[in-house]
């Protein structure tokens, strides 16, 4: 099967399509036929070598997180899927290092969701690490229904589904996006704030007493920490964007698992409407390098794909 893969740590330059055998499957285990694989920045962080022992120098690793594609064998014990099924999947690859962006891809049965009925493959791929992170997130922010919080980054990735998550919750969501985000963000139920300047004074002026919480997909940290009221909560989604707890505060990190129930609620989500899968642009494997680079340059609205042929 072919596989997006890199041995060496480097640019987008050091990406390859290489033949790799075609995985067994063990018991609990499905084999997917990968149609589409979502592009994230561990990807680009794992390849350029910025993971330390995490991600040794040495072996060759293929890529890839998220897959959408067709159930093409189960292993004993799996009774929820089928040969032809239509999954979504998510492989823990910091932990596993099995890689989605390949023709093929065997995971746990319990990592895997039906994929939404109505769209396409490429969309769907985009669920999976995004969907689960702003969930999980949400989660360890542990809000109520009726409480108000921030979400920064609200139009990105993780952002979107974050607040429209959020809403579903039945929490009040302030939004923070740029400018031109702004119909998205109102059209879907939030409360839009520009990004740029001191974002804390910008929450506090539309809620002055301060918001119960703060999602921080931006990386934004301290800056935006002074607008939650003493002992409410911030997440961010990266280490280096958390800021230290004052005013009793609690302050967490989400780093997201694979949860296939989780998924499946997601899914379900997609197809009632509730989530909006959004597709920036999609290339064939032999353009992984094109992808890494696109996604580098940020100020995305949607992801970027892989897909197996062009």
């Amino acid at each position: 099967m072919r596989a997006v893969t890199f041995t060496d740590f480097g640019g987008p330059d050091v990406l390859a399509v290489d033949e790799r055998p075609i995985p067994e499957v063990p018991a609990g285990h499905v084999r997917v036929k990968v149609h589409a694989a979502a592009v994230h920045p561990l990807d680009t962080v794992a390849r350029a070598g910025w993971l330390g022992p995490m991600v040794p120098a040495g072996p060759t690793y293929v890529l890839g997180v998220d897959a959408a594609g067709t159930v093409d064998e189960v292993g004993s014990g799996v009774t929820d899927f089928a040969v032809g099924n239509a999954v979504l999947a998510m492989s823990n690859w910091p932990q596993t290092k099995i890689g989605c962006q390949a023709e093929y891809v065997v995971l746990p049965a319990d990592f895997l969701a039906p994929a939404p009925a109505g769209v396409d493959f490429e969309a769907a791929s985009t669920l999976p690490l995004n969907g689960h992170t702003a969930a999980q997130a949400l989660k360890i922010l542990g809000r109520k229904e009726g409480d108000q919080i921030v979400v920064t980054g609200a139009a990105g990735a993780i952002g979107a589904f974050a607040v429209q998550l959020a809403l579903h919750q039945g929490l009040r969501v302030i939004a923070i996006a740029a400018p031109e985000d702004e119909p998205f963000i109102t059209g879907i139920g939030a409360t839009f704030v520009a990004r740029g300047g001191n974002s804390a004074d910008a929450v506090r002026a539309v809620a002055p007493e301060g918001v119960d919480g703060v999602l921080d997909t931006a990386g934004i940290g301290a800056g935006v920490i002074g607008a939650v009221r003493d002992g409410g909560s911030f997440v961010a989604v990266t280490p280096p964007a958390m800021p230290p707890a004052e005013r009793g505060i609690r302050v967490g990190l989400v780093q997201a698992v694979a949860d296939g129930a989780e998924l499946t609620e997601l899914s379900g989500l997609v197809d009632s409407g509730r989530l909006t899968l959004r597709v920036a642009r999609t290339f064939p494997f032999e353009q992984a390098a094109d992808a890494h680079a696109l996604l580098a340059k940020g100020g995305l609205r949607g992801g970027v794909v892989l897909v197996p042929r062009g």
